[in-house]
């Protein structure tokens, strides 16, 4: 049976989110992580420091959200083509699997923040800086597979 015009926008509704609020959660995060690189960059220039280009990692890191929502977001329409009974179930992951990746980016930006301000300070601890981000960035990675498992169960 062809999907029905509204079964179309939902499904179609369901991927956009899924990029949708995975690219707010990394618009916060970076912005978050972004004014703490700025700011410890001017603490390192008013010093008399040389400023960690390293901070422009963390101000970056939570972008990856928005990939995960992407990619979760084409596979919902690649999948949606032939299945319009199926539209809650795409609308619910997209929508539930957005805001999960968006709230991880924004929870990673908040880390990344004081990451910058941690590194700028000392100059150590990069590496330790990272897991802690990498193991928020976790959580994203989970959704967008556990995502991916559910629509491999639909038929």
């Amino acid at each position: 049976m062809d999907p029905t015009p509204l079964q179309q926008a939902l499904t179609q509704a369901g991927a956009f989110a899924a990029i949708g609020f995975a690219a707010v959660g990394s618009g916060l995060g970076c912005g978050a992580a972004g004014c703490a690189a700025v700011g410890a960059w001017k603490k390192c220039y008013a010093q008399d420091r040389p400023a960690p280009f390293q901070l422009a990692v963390f101000a970056g890191a939570p972008l990856s959200q928005t990939i995960y929502g992407m990619i979760l977001m084409f596979l919902i329409l690649g999948k949606a083509s032939t299945l319009g009974a199926s539209w809650p179930v795409f609308l619910a992951l997209g929508t539930i699997g957005g805001i999960a990746m968006g709230i991880s980016a924004w929870m990673q930006g908040k880390a990344a923040a004081g990451s910058c301000d941690a590194f700028a300070e000392t100059g150590q601890g990069f590496t330790n800086y990272l897991m802690a981000l990498g193991i928020i960035e976790t959580v994203a990675i989970f959704v967008m597979a556990f995502g991916i498992v559910m629509l491999a169960m639909i038929k």
